[in-house]
């Protein structure tokens, strides 16, 4: 008897690891799933600007939460281009929390998808950080739709992050400045079964892709399987990088 009673404990905490890691899994099953509808939208995110994108970061179902001053919490999920010049496949996802306050009228419960571009090596490095905050730590604009071509290379020009959402099956760009954006250490960790960083997983291919994302990632190989980004832009972007 007594050794069951101590043997029990130990179960629970096991069984509820399970658990977790589950759930995280179902995050990235969601992440993938939304990013595929998302670009089976006629007038979606840009061929043009995908193409020239570094890292790809989707967050299903943000939740916005109670009627006046509010907030906005979220989970998901994000790949980068591997390779030193980002020139490579897609790397593993890693796992990533959305966090942002909002004041204004609001209708409690909605949920809203949320795809967020960088692009270029200045944008992955700040979000590399252990936080950073849209506007403040990486210019981040509301990011061009559909056929708007021209709209779409004044973006990238003066941009890190774009920004895109989903709600109530209306696909649009939406600023998101003031919220942040920090890697989720903890679900990274259930995920993979040690503690990685972000930079680990996406720029020094720690570990490879969980059966739970791969959706996510053959959805991005198969949408712009090469980065079409000037070379010699991603060349003097990335030497600061290297150096740090």
């Amino acid at each position: 008897m007594r050794r069951l009673l101590i043997l029990f404990p130990a179960l629970l905490l096991f069984c509820a690891n399970l658990t977790a890691a589950d759930k995280e899994e179902d995050r990235l099953k969601a992440a993938g799933e939304v990013l595929g509808e998302i670009l089976k939208i006629p007038d979606s995110i840009p061929h043009s600007i995908l193409e020239r994108a570094e890292c790809v970061i989707v967050f299903p179902s943000v939740k916005k939460l109670a009627i006046g001053i509010g907030g906005s919490y979220g989970r998901g999920a994000m790949s980068c281009r591997s390779g030193e010049n980002f020139t490579g496949p897609w790397s593993a996802p890693a796992l990533y929390a959305l966090e942002g306050g909002n004041i204004g009228f609001q209708l409690g419960g909605q949920e809203t998808d949320y795809v967020l571009l960088a692009v270029n090596p200045k944008g992955v490095e700040s979000l590399l950080k252990s936080k950073v905050k849209l506007g403040a730590d990486a210019s981040a604009a509301i990011g061009p739709k559909g056929r708007e071509a021209e709209a779409a290379t004044d973006a990238l020009m003066r941009a890190e992050m774009l920004t895109y959402s989903r709600s109530r099956g209306l696909f649009a760009g939406v600023s998101l400045e003031g919220s942040t954006l920090r890697e989720d250490g903890s679900a990274n960790e259930k995920v993979y079964g040690k503690k990685v960083t972000a930079r680990q997983i996406v720029r020094q291919r720690a570990v490879s892709t969980p059966a739970a994302g791969r959706l996510m990632i053959s959805t991005l190989d198969k949408a712009s399987p090469r980065n079409q980004s000037d070379a010699k832009s991603l060349q003097s972007s990335a030497a600061p990088a290297k150096k740090k």
